[in-house]
């Protein structure tokens, strides 16, 4: 190696130690799952037994809500796409397979459940719950942001045309056995689910999607279930099983949830993805957020320096990544310019990403 290059990668060492911040990434890189277009005709049955669904692949097992368990029992989701909708089918191992409620929009995860979330643009705002328990009962909602920043929860909204089966791999409600579990079949009309995207369908594009199971420990009673309760009443907390670890028990951080790219490709024409750098700019930008909140916790103020959150300029990649803060009157907002694509990005006191395309 010359003199020049030894030099040179010493001045980048040395900056890097006393300047810069080495971006250190706070949260895991999410999931991911490529989804294929199929021409084939789905009959919701539950069982998914259409060539296209048994050539798709599943995601990988579940793990629980922290990312640091093994759950009990296994499940397993696989996704295809037409022009008119988004399917889903869920494989949930489970020996007592069993449902109480049965009305619509009624809080479904009080049985043990499957949920499905989805924010087509990732700015962790405008996103989309679908929660069924194995009645094949349905609760819908619609949340303008996370419960962390408040803001009104549109329980009323309904994802218009659904379609939505169940399978039994055993006996429902019936404790006398013991079952394999039950599968979900859903059909979702993109007409509907795009709503908070601009009525665009993602071909080769990706939306932000994650997949939670509610499972809850069970007693049984005059030939009944129900959660179980401690000695003195208080109900057992719930397990929170899902695709892409959150790494809290909270679902609603969209900014962790996986990645579901869309292919135009049948599934017989498989693609690789790959999650964009910028993505990694997004995420950091998302740690600043929770770094502000904490700030605030602590000083019961907003800090006024990026300094006073990280070093800055970041680097990453060998690529520097400068942060810009503004306060203003009741809040503040964040930006990067992304070294990779010259987008500019943002992120906001109530934690929504704003994306600025480049000139």
């Amino acid at each position: 190696m010359n003199t020049q290059k030894i030099l040179s990668r010493f001045i980048l060492l040395f900056f890097l130690l006393v300047g810069a911040y080495m971006f250190a990434q706070e949260t895991p890189t999410p999931k991911s799952y490529v989804a294929y277009k199929t021409s084939e005709k789905i009959t919701l049955d539950g069982l998914a037994n259409e060539s296209d669904w048994q050539k798709a692949p599943f995601t990988d097992n579940f793990i629980d809500i922290e990312g640091k368990k093994t759950p009990k029992y296994q499940t397993n989701v696989k996704m295809l796409w037409n022009d008119n909708y988004l399917y889903f089918y869920a494989k949930i191992q489970e020996p007592h397979v069993w449902g109480t409620l049965k009305q619509r929009d009624t809080v479904i995860f009080h049985n043990n459940d499957f949920e499905i979330f989805i924010d087509p643009d990732g700015d962790s705002h405008n996103y989309m719950e679908f929660e069924m328990n194995a009645l094949n009962t349905i609760w819908d909602l619609f949340l303008v942001k996370p419960y962390r920043d408040p803001a009104p929860v549109l329980n009323g909204w309904d994802i218009h045309g659904i379609k939505t089966a169940v399978h039994i791999d055993g006996t429902l409600n019936n404790p006398n056995d013991t079952d394999k579990g039950w599968s979900v079949e859903i059909a979702m009309p993109w007409k509907a689910i795009a709503e908070a995207n601009n009525n665009t369908k993602p071909s080769n594009d990706f939306w932000r999607i994650n997949f939670s199971r509610v499972n809850w420990q069970h007693t049984i009673k005059d030939g009944k279930y129900s959660r179980k309760t401690d000695a003195s009443g208080k109900r057992l907390p719930e397990y929170n099983w899902v695709w892409s670890p959150q790494w809290v028990i909270n679902m609603h951080e969209p900014e962790k949830w996986g990645y579901v790219y869309f292919s135009a490709n049948s599934v017989e024409d498989p693609v690789t993805f790959t999650i964009p750098k910028d993505e990694k700019i997004k995420w950091l930008l998302f740690d600043l957020y929770r770094k502000q909140k904490s700030y605030f916790n602590k000083n019961g103020k907003w800090a006024t320096k990026i300094s006073d959150l990280i070093k800055n300029p970041v680097i990453f990649e060998a690529k520097t990544i400068n942060l810009k803060l503004e306060n203003y009157t009741g809040g503040w907002q964040i930006s990067a310019e992304s070294p990779y694509t010259q987008n500019t990005y943002r992120i906001t006191t109530d934690s929504k990403l704003i994306t600025i395309p480049k000139n």
